[in-house]
């Protein structure tokens, strides 16, 4: 759970912070080895049955850090192994992105309905009378389950008037909107990569920390040791991640002590993005599509097309805030390198695509900056107050949330074409993402403007978060009250010719 500083948590966040001294202290990077040691002390486990057992999982999740592929269980190999081919100045990926540790994973029941002690034997006995299979039955004076005929409808979960009946879900599987969690033969969870979409809401939910992504923060700071002007992009979610001391005011700061040359916000980015995205739709819908769906969500885009491919022209092709926002900064410092700094795994995949690899260099997330501040020591209590990072509108700033994207492409339109009626529906969550697209692909969404979020709550609530999701949508809606500019068209960058070569439609499908 982000915002609750738990034994996950802590862990995730000392093993980013471990790869981030090793990357800032160069040297014999076979050091990694020990790290295992120096994150878990002593003789005795504190998490799990064994000591051993929680080194082997932090050994993985190191490597995962490193960017490296996890080690097969059956073959010895150092942690370090293939540590020198990682060690670059620049992008390192190695498919997955989106891992599970077998020897960390609980193998937990994929779903099941359960009669707990709360079962009080009433005469009533309801859940009997709502099985359509006869799977209910009274055993001694209390309800009791025939696995073999149980469908886990869930009737008998309803009808308990004491909630003494319960339907158990395997978390990672609940969290996955495209149903890519099934089982090995041991039981333990595994990913179905053909349908998986990456936006690490099993990682979220797993309460055994067993999965994880691959991270590019050891490449990250090789590039900056190297002198290269590596700039931060900071997504618009990035207000209130780091705790009640950091600010719109010392955060830019807080990055140029991690060796950033300066940062920028990706909310710029938003801006043009929004403007893009309400000329297609004024352009496109209904004459050449029936609806469009918005883009700036890789994970929302990806299910979309797999799921839905003969609607696939329908989803916005229009460059994201994060690829506009690493064009200007390229355009404008051909040699630097660009870094964006958000709440969401998938973008790493979307950076890595062909399209998009020459102008963002690495992506991280704000939990691995986090494990970045912690390795610097960066203080914010003692950090200089600037003016504020005010750059976008209230609009950009509102990418961050539900309905944000939307809603911003809603007055850019109004704008542009002030007779244009604009009809929008909204979803967050992949499952619920998937049934917008399932009425719209019946025709019922005809002439709409769709917003895909794939994480419940928007952006803010992204796999890579640290504060609590409803704080930081709370902070975010702070930094749109207090922006100077209210909505697109008041920022005047958004419909000036200097921007127009920026603002293409990418042609190859495969590679957006």
């Amino acid at each position: 759970m982000r915002g609750i500083e738990s034994n996950k948590s802590k862990i995730r966040r000392s093993i980013f912070a471990e790869v981030a001294k090793l990357a800032y202290e160069g040297g014999d990077f076979s050091r990694l080895d020990q790290l295992p040691y120096d994150i878990l002390p002593g003789e005795m486990a504190t998490y799990r049955n064994s000591i051993f057992l929680e080194r082997a999982i932090v050994g993985e999740r190191l490597r995962l850090a490193i960017g490296l592929p996890i080690r097969p269980i059956n073959e010895h190999a150092p942690v370090s192994k293939g540590i020198e081919a990682s060690a670059l100045p620049e992008k390192y990926y190695e498919p997955p992105l989106i891992n599970i540790i077998k020897f960390a994973c609980n193998a937990c029941p994929e779903k099941q309905v359960i009669v707990t002690d709360g079962c009080q034997g009433c005469l009533e006995h309801p859940c009997v009378e709502v099985c359509p299979k006869n799977a209910v039955s009274i055993v001694h004076g209390r309800s009791v389950i025939d696995r073999d005929k149980c469908v886990k409808c869930g009737q008998c979960v309803n009808a308990c008037s004491y909630n003494a009946i319960i339907k158990q879900e395997r978390p990672c599987a609940k969290a996955c909107g495209v149903n890519a969690i099934k089982s090995d033969e041991y039981g333990r969870a595994e990913i179905d990569y053909d349908k998986c979409v990456s936006c690490g809401q099993c990682m979220v939910n797993c309460p055994f920390s067993a999965i994880a992504d691959k991270s590019q923060i050891f490449q990250t700071i090789l590039a900056i040791k190297t002198g290269t002007p590596v700039y931060a992009a900071v997504a618009p979610s990035i207000a209130g991640q780091f705790g009640p001391k950091s600010t719109m005011g010392n955060i830019r700061q807080a990055f140029k002590q991690l060796g950033f040359a300066d940062l920028v916000e990706v909310a710029v980015g938003a801006d043009l993005c929004t403007v893009q995205e309400a000329k297609m739709f004024l352009k496109e819908v209904p004459d050449e599509i029936p609806f469009m769906g918005t883009s700036c969500c890789p994970a929302w885009s990806a299910m979309a097309k797999k799921m839905f491919p003969d609607q696939k022209e329908c989803i916005s092709m229009a460059l994201t805030p994060m690829v506009l926002t690493a064009r200007m900064l390229k355009k404008q410092n051909p040699n630097c390198k660009v870094v964006f700094i958000g709440p969401c795994a998938a973008k790493k995949l979307e950076a890595s695509r062909r399209s998009v690899r020459s102008e963002v260099d690495f992506v991280l997330t704000f939990e691995e900056v986090a494990g970045m501040f912690d390795a610097k020591g960066v203080d914010f209590s003692v950090l200089p107050e600037e003016n504020s990072i005010d750059s976008a509108s209230a609009d950009g700033y509102g990418f961050a949330m539900s309905g944000g994207v939307a809603q911003a492409v809603v007055h850019a339109i109004s704008h542009i074409a002030p007779e244009r009626e604009v009809k929008v529906v909204s979803a967050e969550g992949l499952d619920n993402c998937r049934k917008m697209l399932m009425v719209a692909k019946a025709g019922k969404y005809n002439g709409y403007l769709l917003e895909g979020m794939a994480c419940p709550g928007g952006c803010v609530a992204g796999a890579g978060t640290v504060a609590n999701p409803a704080k930081s949508a709370a902070a975010v809606r702070k930094t749109m009250s207090d922006a100077t500019r209210k909505h697109t068209i008041d920022a005047e960058y958004t419909f000036s010719d200097t921007y127009d070569n920026w603002l293409y439609r990418l042609e190859d499908d495969e590679d957006k």
